[in-house]
């Protein structure tokens, strides 16, 4: 029988003083669908290694598909701190859900949006806002993950079309997609976005098995075999390494909050196990080591929660930095994998069964201190942005 989710979330310092009532009714919202719809199935789900396709319906309705893309697409034209809570409340879930819906929002809508034409905006962005149409991202490939510009997958003007050659890996919603906004290189070299349909000859996308990680996501690949690809799905306002890298900013800002989600499980969930659960006759929450575990926790989530508050409101007002989100995104997931791992200790035997989320949220964060840039890109684009000086290459 399915356990009841009994999360409550963290606010040490009075963080909900900074929302706004509209914010606070989309948390709680997103909250209650989370807890009704996720938090029951999750489990059998990622041991199954199955996606739960169901649950794509309800990601639509609770406005997790472009929600700060505007209304005229069929957008909610929301500000990103609400991007970011929804982001929060469905990772808390888990993580393979949050990545549905950030690659929905962050890598196909959003790139339709910014780059597309007012054609391309109005086939594709309503249809993917209502989940009608799924799409996914592809520029990973198997041999070129942190140095995009090394792609080798390339389009050749055709004409009346493009033909478009090569494969990407590790996309996740490939499986089920319905498009693939792709970025191949130019004749001249140059990185262009196009979108590729589901049944234009030459194009498959099979799905990868065998993960311990992201079990309830869909990861696949995209095999590009001489599709032919309409003019008109070339991306017209993106070219170069700007055009997937803004993409990937967007996503980047939805993991900083949705890692801290993941953090805030975990953390609930050992505190809560910390009262119950009696040894040397009484609750292990009454133990030094066990409290300094519990206030390490709540300190970091606390100083991550400042920290993506004040990023969203940059974000908002359009004056983020790309490497400010780099060092939300990977202060987050640091801390979010390392709470993971300190509960499960403090749930001892417990914390690796599928009875409380802590090892399948475990698991998940070592797929997300990977995607998006690794831990170690972040660090070195901090540190380029501090000295000024390029350790890339």
């Amino acid at each position: 029988m399915p356990k009841t989710d009994l999360f409550e979330s963290p606010d040490y310092y009075l963080m909900d003083e900074l929302l706004s009532d509209e914010h606070k009714l989309i948390r709680q919202t997103v909250r209650d669908w989370v807890k009704k719809e996720v938090s029951p199935i999750i489990e059998d789900y990622a041991q199954r290694a199955e996606f739960p396709k169901q649950l794509l319906k309800g990601l639509a309705e609770i406005g997790a598909f472009g929600p700060t893309i505007p209304t005229e697409y069929g957008g909610a034209g929301l500000d990103y701190t609400a991007y970011g809570i929804i982001m929060q409340e469905i990772e808390r879930g888990d993580s393979g859900i949050r990545s549905t819906a950030s690659v929905q929002g962050s890598l196909v809508m959003y790139p339709i949006y910014a780059y597309g034409s007012e054609e391309q905006k109005k086939k594709y962005l309503p249809k993917l806002a209502s989940g009608e149409m799924m799409g996914c991202f592809g520029l990973t490939e198997p041999d070129h993950g942190s140095n995009p510009g090394g792609m080798v997958t390339n389009i050749k003007d055709a004409g009346d079309h493009y033909v478009l050659n090569g494969a990407k890996m590790w996309i996740s919603n490939a499986p089920f997609a319905d498009i693939a906004v792709v970025w191949a290189k130019d004749e001249t070299g140059k990185i262009k976005g196009v979108i590729v349909e589901r049944g234009m000859e030459g194009f498959t996308t099979p799905e990868t098995h065998n993960k311990w990680s992201l079990r309830a996501s869909a990861t696949g690949e995209l095999v590009f075999d001489h599709v032919k690809v309409p003019k008109e799905n070339l991306l017209p306002g993106a070219s170069g390494l700007k055009g997937p890298l803004g993409c990937l900013n967007q996503a980047r800002y939805g993991i900083a909050w949705g890692a801290l989600g993941a953090a805030m499980d975990c953390y609930d969930t050992a505190l809560r196990y910390s009262k119950e659960r009696v040894q040397f006759g009484k609750p292990i929450g009454g133990f030094q080591l066990q409290q300094k575990k519990l206030a390490e926790m709540i300190t970091e989530i606390t100083k991550g929660q400042l920290l993506v508050w004040r990023l969203g409101t940059l974000k908002s007002e359009n004056r983020a930095t790309a490497a400010q989100i780099s060092m939300a995104k990977r202060n987050s997931v640091e801390i979010a994998l390392n709470i993971a791992r300190e509960a499960r200790q403090m749930l001892g035997g417990m914390g690796i069964t599928g009875e409380y989320p802590i090892m399948r949220h475990m698991a998940n964060l070592e797929s997300v201190v990977t995607y998006e840039g690794t831990h170690d890109i972040h660090l070195l684009i901090t540190g380029h942005d501090v000295t000024g000086l390029d350790a890339f290459k």
